[in-house]
């Protein structure tokens, strides 16, 4: 039982990932019990289903063909927690706010090493929260910006 409810949870992930590249917004928020982002590196919350999709419009304007490619998958049952390693790649087609300035579209591409948490509701295959870990940063230095 306990191993169907991981392996659950590693599809819910992989199917949230894949409905964030084709923009299925409403499929995304489907898999949420709670839509709550939490973004380490910038510090930025977004919690509940307008702010989350808030969210989705505002990440797709610099980078509206953001992807990514699993790495490495695993569930942890003891903190209801899947983690997973991925490729972010994305290209520089739109403004990028950044520290209070724009930086017009480069038209360069990147393809950037990440790692997020996936938490889970006690008991279920619903995600609560989703918190990305990335540097700005190293955004910059993959579009040659730094």
């Amino acid at each position: 039982m306990e191993e169907d409810l991981q392996a659950r949870r590693i599809e819910t992930v992989r199917r949230h990932m894949a409905l964030e590249i084709t923009h299925e917004w409403d499929a995304v928020i489907a898999t949420f019990e709670h839509p709550r982002y939490e973004l380490y590196g910038p510090g930025v919350v977004f919690d509940g289903e307008e702010e989350v999709r808030r969210y989705f419009e505002l990440s797709r304007i610099p980078f509206p063909d953001q992807g990514n490619e699993v790495i490495a998958i695993a569930a942890d049952p003891e903190t209801d927690t899947v983690l997973v390693e991925f490729w972010l790649t994305g290209t520089h087609l739109g403004p990028l706010n950044v520290g209070g300035r724009t930086i017009e579209p480069t038209g360069r591409a990147f393809r950037l090493r990440m790692a997020a948490a996936f938490e889970f509701a006690k008991g279920n295959d619903k995600i609560v929260c989703e918190r990305p870990f990335f540097d700005q940063a190293a955004v910059l230095k993959a579009l040659d910006l730094s």
